[in-house]
C-alpha cells in the first residue's frame, strides 16, 4: 500500500485551499457582473463596448437575455432560459415581439452581440453582422450542421433585407431576430466586397463538406456543358428545382410562382423578358434540363421505394426533416392547413389535393420513413434555438 508523505499531503491540501479559493473567487466575481447588469437600465442607458471588457462569453449571452427578459421573451435556449426563470422580476409572455424593444435597447443588443462575437472561436448564426468589414478565415470557419451553414449563407444576405419565402423556416428565423429589417426588393449589389467573399467561402465551405458538386448558383458554368447524374448527387429536391429553373432565369423567364420570382429576382445576373418563351431553351440547356427533371422524378420515387437511413437526416434542423416528412403525405395528396406548406406543394407539377387523403395509402416504406423521420425530430435541435435575439 502507498504511503503519503505529511509534507506530500500538506502540499496537497494546500493546493486544494487554493483551487477552492480560485472557484469561490471566480464564482463571486461572476454573480457581482451579473448583480451590476441586472439593474442596468438597457431601455434609457447606452453600453460601451469598454463595459464589456473581461466579461465571460457566458455572462454575455445571460446579459443578452435580461435585454429581452425584462419584456417577458420566452427562450428555447437553456442557460438563458434557466437563469431568467430564477429571476424575481422575471414575468414570462408568450406574446412578446421584438417590436417592444425601443433603439437604445437595439443599440445595447448590437454592442452586447459584437462582444460575444469577438469571443467566438469561430464563426457562429448571428456573427455576421460582425464581419461585415472582416474576412473570414478558414480557421475562424469552425464546424456546423447543413441548417446552421444555410443560416451563416443567408444572414450575410438578411443583413439587408433579403427575404426568403422559398425555405419557410429560414424566414420565419430571420423574422425573429431583433436586427432583420426585410425589404420589398433586395438588391444584392449593396454586399460590400467583403460580404461578397464571406459568403463564397461559406458556400463553398458547406458545398466541400457534403462533397456535392453543384449548388444553385452554379449553372452558368454549363450553359454550354452537359451535366452529369453524378453531379447531382447530394442535392436536396429544392435546391434540384432551382437549379432546374434557373437554366430559364438565365434566359429571361418571368416566373408565376411567387417566391421562384422572388429568388431569381434577388440574382444579379437576372434578367426578366417579357418576350422570352420556355421553346427558346435548346442544345445543352434543353439537355440539362431534362436530365435534372429526370433525376427528380427518381428522387422523388426514391421516398416511396427506398428505407431512409437516419444516418442521412444528421446535422439537420427540425424544419428540414419536416419537410421531407411532409413531402411523402404530398406524394398522395394530402391537403396542408399550414398556408406555405399547402403553397408549396401546390407549386409542383406533380402534386394532386385529395381531400379524402387517409394514412392508409401510405405504403410500409413510406410509414417506416415517417416513423424514422419522426423520431428523429423529437431529438432535433430547431433553427430557432441556434442563437436567439
Amino acid at each position: 500500500m502507498l504511503r503519503t508523505s505529511p509534507v506530500a499531503a500538506r502540499s496537497y491540501f494546500a493546493a486544494a485551499i487554493v483551487v477552492i479559493a480560485l472557484v469561490a473567487s471566480t464564482s463571486a466575481s461572476a454573480q457581482q457582473t451579473m448583480a451590476k447588469w441586472e439593474a442596468f437600465d438597457f431601455a434609457g442607458k447606452s453600453i460601451q463596448p469598454a463595459d464589456l471588457t473581461g466579461v465571460s462569453l457566458e455572462n454575455l449571452k445571460l446579459i443578452r437575455g435580461i435585454v429581452f427578459g425584462r419584456h417577458g421573451r420566452i427562450f428555447k435556449d437553456f442557460e438563458i432560459k434557466s437563469y431568467l426563470t430564477g429571476q424575481s422580476w422575471y414575468k414570462p409572455k408568450p406574446e412578446f415581439k421584438n417590436s417592444q424593444l425601443n433603439h437604445t435597447e437595439r443599440d445595447n443588443l448590437d454592442v452586447i452581440r459584437d462582444a460575444e462575437a469577438r469571443k467566438h472561436t469561430s464563426v457562429e448564426p448571428g456573427d455576421m453582422r460582425f464581419y461585415r468589414t472582416r474576412l473570414l478565415t478558414p480557421r475562424k470557419l469552425g464546424q456546423h450542421t447543413g441548417g446552421e451553414w444555410t443560416v451563416l449563407a443567408a444572414e450575410v444576405e438578411a443583413i439587408h433585407g433579403k427575404r426568403f419565402d422559398d425555405i419557410a423556416w429560414l424566414q420565419a428565423y430571420f423574422d425573429d431576430r431583433y436586427w432583420y429589417k426585410p425589404v420589398d426588393k433586395y438588391d444584392p449589389r449593396q454586399l460590400t466586397e467583403i460580404e461578397r467573399k464571406n459568403l463564397n467561402t461559406i458556400v463553398a465551405a458547406h458545398k466541400k463538406l457534403r462533397r456535392v458538386a453543384l449548388s444553385p448558383g452554379d449553372m452558368e458554368l454549363f450553359e454550354n456543358k452537359l451535366l452529369s447524374e453524378r453531379m447531382l448527387q447530394g442535392l436536396s429536391l429544392h435546391e434540384l428545382r432551382l437549379l432546374r429553373n434557373e437554366i430559364y432565369a438565365r434566359h429571361g423567364r418571368i416566373f408565376r410562382t411567387g417566391w421562384l420570382q422572388q429568388y431569381f429576382g434577388n440574382q444579379p445576373w437576372y434578367e426578366p423578358s417579357e418576350e422570352f418563351r420556355d421553346e427558346q431553351v435548346s442544345g445543352s440547356d434543353k439537355l440539362n434540363v431534362e436530365l435534372i427533371v429526370a433525376y427528380e422524378t427518381k428522387l422523388h420515387n426514391q421516398i416511396g421505394t427506398k428505407v431512409i437511413p437516419a444516418s442521412l437526416l444528421s446535422g439537420l434542423f427540425v424544419e428540414d426533416v419536416r419537410q421531407m416528412r411532409d413531402e411523402i403525405y404530398a406524394r398522395h395528396g394530402k391537403v396542408f392547413k399550414e398556408p406555405w406548406t399547402q403553397k408549396y406543394f401546390a407549386s409542383f407539377d406533380w402534386y394532386k389535393p385529395d381531400p379524402k387523403f387517409s394514412e392508409s395509402s401510405l405504403s410500409e416504406i413510406e410509414k417506416r420513413n415517417i416513423a424514422t423521420i419522426t423520431a428523429y425530430e423529437k431529438k432535433a435541435v430547431t433553427a430557432d434555438s441556434t442563437i436567439e435575439g
